[in-house]
């Protein structure tokens, strides 16, 4: 009787757990995907920063660095779960990432501390701008639950930005 449930089961259409469209799954998905690329690729950057600073502020950078990278962590899997419950496919790979990836890696060596923060400040402040768009698709498309989502991490991508910035004034 058991296998007959399983069988049943694996044969059986998902249920729905939104009530948008087809379409809309389709646009806000791929729209996820890209900002979980986004998240992924800020976050190996920001560690990537994290681990190769260095300087007189070390200590203070070293551990904004590791804050934020842990921020932009714990987004992805809410971004990546997002996704399924609207129906739609989360990335898969590394490959995936790469796929759908807006902003840019660092591969360099030797890069400066302040060159570093004024990378993540820049990148902070993409993501804020595709997350916003991404929220417009939502509005347009009635997803309120993946609009509020977006609304938090909006705020908190505008929050580092300004962490960085204000980590790095000269005017004061």
């Amino acid at each position: 009787m058991a296998s007959k449930t399983v069988s049943s089961l694996a044969s059986a259409k998902p249920m729905a757990t939104v009530t948008i469209s087809l379409q809309a799954v389709e646009e806000i998905g791929g729209a996820l995907r890209s900002l979980l690329a986004d998240f992924f690729t800020l976050y190996l950057k920001t560690k990537n920063f994290h681990w190769h600073m260095r300087g007189p502020h070390f200590r203070d950078y070293h551990l904004l660095l590791d804050e934020q990278g842990e921020q932009l962590f714990e987004a992805t899997d809410a971004i990546a779960e997002r996704a399924r419950k609207i129906g739609a496919a989360a990335l898969k790979s590394i490959g995936d990432v790469t796929r759908h990836q807006r902003l840019k890696d660092s591969d360099s060596e030797g890069i400066l501390p302040l060159v570093m923060l004024s990378e993540l400040h820049s990148d902070n402040l993409h993501l804020a701008s595709f997350m916003r768009q991404t929220h417009a698709i939502c509005d347009r498309r009635g997803d309120l639950a993946t609009a509020s989502l977006l609304e938090n991490w909006i705020d908190e991508a505008e929050r580092r930005a300004w962490f960085l910035t204000a980590t790095t004034a000269t005017d004061v």
